[in-house]
């Protein structure tokens, strides 16, 4: 038993020092009434919570270009995830992907990659050959990861989508809105971080130096804090980003749909950023510091149990105002026993100048039985027998 709890109460510090979950207070977010962008659509959301802090028809359907891309590199990496395949697979090129037209690093028939060249193609030069080659790779076919693009949209509540390929070539009825962008931008960024070992690249070679790749993204090298992610140009779309950046320890994503240009669009995100990280910052919201690990179980099993917090993490606040942010802690002084694991037992509140904001469990990390004749009886004679022998 003291084997377990020790267990316990390290797995609860790591749960606290990992915790990276976020929150906001309410906020209105801006729109064309504050600042105009040039472009048909826009979003600012902030990664951690999902908090929207502007947008411009942020739900008109419209195309978006390679920012299909964000979705088949999302099923990608979560096949990854899931042991189904590695970055050093060898992925065959079929004459369907061989076919692609627009941005490509010209696949040949029968010609053999691995799949970590593929995501590279795929992120920093937006390669429709490369995209196609690993959907039919990782799906079996195109159409058949096209319809696990469309689940996997549903399944993230982006009711506006509807992918028709992998790539994100025109096609009839490949859509999505500059919301649902940010959801699957904000899925990827948030549970798959190693996308940035692959879309922060400026400029890497395939074939032994043979086929140079450059990175779509030009805020890699005009914008500080870039970490990603996508870009996209089609004659229906217009010129197209999903970018994400990061100022201490604020993430924000702006999508950018329908510009006229890649230098509107890419002045639009700067915009949009520049208004995030001049208006908001994330503040570490943490627990009080004298947060007990365990609490007195009177008439149980064991003396003690352990807590299991779900941390406020980082708070996302005005700029400036994060000095009034307090973490209190609500615990009786003893439980009773029978507790049972995920039993609630307290309340962590977090208050902003006095006025509550939210609140979190705290809750039992495991089950306490509580003492009877029958477990003292055990007791007894498992200590008997093990003198005994």
């Amino acid at each position: 038993m003291k084997k377990r709890t020790v267990t316990l109460i390290l797995c609860l510090l790591l749960a606290l020092f990992s915790m990276v979950r976020a929150h906001a207070e309410a906020i209105t977010p801006a729109t064309t009434a504050d600042f105009d962008l040039p472009c048909k659509a826009a979003i600012l959301v902030d990664e951690d919570s999902g908090t929207v802090l502007y947008e411009k028809n942020a739900d008109e359907r419209r195309p978006i270009a390679s920012i299909t891309k964000v979705m088949t590199l999302l099923l990608t990496f979560e096949a990854l995830e899931a042991g189904k395949i590695q970055l050093t697979d060898i992925v065959p090129v079929s004459e369907h992907a061989y076919s692609m037209g627009g941005s490509q690093i010209w696949l040949e028939p029968g010609e053999q990659m691995t799949l970590e060249e593929l995501l590279k193609a795929i992120c920093i030069s937006s390669a429709n050959d490369a995209a196609v080659a690993v959907a039919e790779f990782v799906g079996g076919s195109e159409g058949v990861f096209v319809q696990a693009m469309n689940d996997r949209a549903a399944e993230l509540g982006m009711p506006s989508t509807h992918f028709e390929n992998a790539c994100g070539l025109d096609a009839p009825n490949h859509l999505s809105t500059a919301r649902d962008v940010a959801v699957m931008s904000r899925e990827m960024l948030l549970h798959h971080k190693e996308i940035a070992n692959y879309c922060t690249i400026w400029m890497d070679s395939l074939r032994n130096g043979q086929t140079q790749l450059v990175n779509t993204n030009k805020l890699l090298k005009s914008y500080t804090g870039t970490t990603g992610l996508k870009t996209g140009t089609t004659n229906g779309a217009g010129v197209c980003i999903s970018a994400s950046a990061e100022r201490d320890g604020l993430r924000l994503i702006a999508v950018v749909l329908g510009s006229d240009s890649g230098k509107e669009r890419f002045a639009a995100a700067t915009t949009l950023l520049d208004y995030g990280f001049a208006n908001f910052e994330s503040a570490q919201a943490a627990l009080p510091d004298d947060a007990p690990k365990t609490l007195p179980v009177t008439r149980g099993t064991t003396d003690t149990v352990t807590l299991q917090y779900e941390a406020p993490g980082r708070y996302l606040v005005r700029k400036g105002e994060a000095g009034g942010l307090q973490t209190t802690l609500e615990l009786p002084e003893e439980i009773a026993a029978p507790v049972e694991l995920g039993q609630k037992l307290g309340t962590v509140t977090l208050t902003q100048n006095g006025q509550t904001l939210q609140s979190w469990p705290v809750t039992a990390a495991d089950n306490v039985e509580q003492l009877s004749f029958g477990w003292c009886l055990r007791r007894l004679a498992s200590a008997l027998l093990s003198k005994g022998t």
